[in-house]
């Protein structure tokens, strides 16, 4: 049997005892002081009944009368006289009465107490009323029942409680049983799926059979075993990825550096146009392992970012001037709807030109005719930049992955114009940790937009 169902059912049954033992002994209790109480009422107003009929102690018929009722009621009596002493009895043998009891009796009292018979040695219990005539203390007249046969009855009643608390226990053994392997067993499947994953078996799935704490421990399992398939593969899909963008250049550099040493070339012109390649991969590993650096610290919440309040429309003109040669270069028209009234925001100024240029540097690659679109405008608390243009377009399967490493539409054509298949995913990074959001809509042929918003942020904050 498994540990944890013995745990689980140990717990239960411990809880369980716990209440029942009290409960039983309080039930036991509450029953027999109810029967008690209730002989002793019953022969307390025997008692009354018989001192008040009692004319006189002398009267042999009456003592006997009352000799025949104590036999019919099952009960034992005994008469004392004013000194105490016993003068009558229905076969159980008494020690006279002490002073105080006679006393208390003279008084008008009733005394209700446990006496044992001098000849048998059995216990009782007894109530004593005083007999009197003409408001005189005459005697005593008391009814006693024995304690056995008072403690059959609760003798029983207890046997009672003890039969149903085993049939109790039984019965809560079997549903403790069942309640035990039914909370145990999606434990202990998922123990094993965890175990499974981490020998790196990341298909296995737990059955949810419920929708409390139990079920979202598995759910919480079954996602974790997707995120780390998801991660393995992505890693997987890095490392291969990497290394084609490393060995790219590594090969154009040792073909091209091997072709100058053994001084293949055959003209001036061809030995610079090797060098100017040469130059030119060395410059794209270079950008490569920046971009890497950069990426790898942002995911790990390690980048440093100088936060200020600045003006958003400033850094833009920045990058806007930046890129102005490659417009020009392409012959791509800039339009701009800029709102210079916008009000500051909280950013790292070096950074958001960094987004801005990226984004601009994009629009102007892919873009071969037409016109690059950068809109700024305001809306309820946060800043608007928009920027779009009127390229080749992506197409709508993969505009879910273009902020992942490495994810290019068109690998090639990306090659040639130098994209590493990094800055989509440090602009998204970049972004988000200054409290940024980006969203990206496209189609083929048309051209794509990029819209980024910033909480607006006032001067004294």
């Amino acid at each position: 049997m498994n540990k944890i169902v013995l745990k689980l059912g140990g717990t239960i049954m411990t809880l369980f005892l716990v209440v029942l033992l009290p409960l039983g002994y309080v039930a036991n209790q509450i029953f027999t002081n109810f029967y008690y109480s209730q002989v002793q009422e019953e022969i307390g107003d025997l008692s009354q009944k018989y001192a008040r009929n009692i004319t006189s102690l002398e009267d042999e018929k009456i003592i006997d009368m009352f000799k025949n009722l104590a036999e019919l009621t099952n009960k034992e009596i005994y008469i004392t006289n004013a000194n105490g002493k016993v003068i009558a009895d229905s076969g159980v043998q008494m020690a006279n009465l002490s002073q105080r009891a006679i006393n208390q009796l003279a008084n008008g009292q009733t005394i209700q107490k446990k006496f044992d018979s001098i000849n048998t040695g059995e216990s009782y219990l007894g109530s004593g009323h005083p007999i009197t005539k003409s408001n005189t203390f005459q005697g005593s007249l008391f009814v006693l029942a024995s304690i056995n046969d008072v403690q059959g009855p609760v003798q029983k009643i207890r046997d009672l409680l003890i039969l149903s608390a085993v049939g109790a226990l039984f019965l809560a053994l079997g549903f403790t049983y069942v309640i035990s392997k039914k909370m145990s067993d999606p434990l202990i499947e998922m123990e094993q799926a965890t175990r499974e994953i981490a020998k790196g078996n990341l298909d296995i799935q737990v059955n949810i059979s419920s929708s409390d704490e139990v079920g979202s421990l598995g759910k919480a399992i079954n996602d974790l075993a997707l995120e780390t398939n998801r991660y393995r593969s992505n890693r997987r899909e890095f490392l291969a990825n990497i290394s084609h963008e490393l060995r790219t250049p590594i090969s154009y550099l040792r073909g091209y550096a091997e072709v100058l040493n053994k001084e293949l070339y055959r003209t001036e012109e061809e030995r610079k146009q090797y060098l100017t390649i040469i130059e030119d991969e060395s410059e794209r590993m270079t950008r490569l392992i920046s971009d890497l650096f950069d990426l790898s610290k942002m995911e790990e919440g390690k980048v440093d970012l100088q936060m200020d309040v600045m003006n958003l429309t400033e850094i833009l003109d920045s990058a806007l001037l930046k890129v102005r040669i490659e417009l020009e270069k392409k012959g791509l028209a800039l339009k701009s709807n800029i709102d210079y009234n916008v009000p500051s925001v909280k950013v790292d100024g070096i950074r958001l030109e960094q987004i801005f240029t990226n984004l601009l540097g994009n629009a102007i690659r892919y873009t071969e005719k037409g016109s690059i679109n950068v809109i700024v405008r305001e809306t309820v608390n946060r800043i608007h930049v928009i920027i779009e243009d009127t390229g080749i377009g992506i197409p709508e399967k993969e505009l879910a992955l273009i902020f992942e490493r490495f994810h290019r539409v068109e690998k090639s054509r990306s090659r040639e114009l130098g994209g590493t298949g990094l800055g989509l995913a440090i602009v998204k990074n970049l972004v988000e940790i200054q409290d940024g959001s980006i969203v990206v809509n496209s189609k083929v042929g048309s051209g794509t937009r990029f819209e980024l918003s910033f909480p607006i942020v006032g001067e004294g904050r």
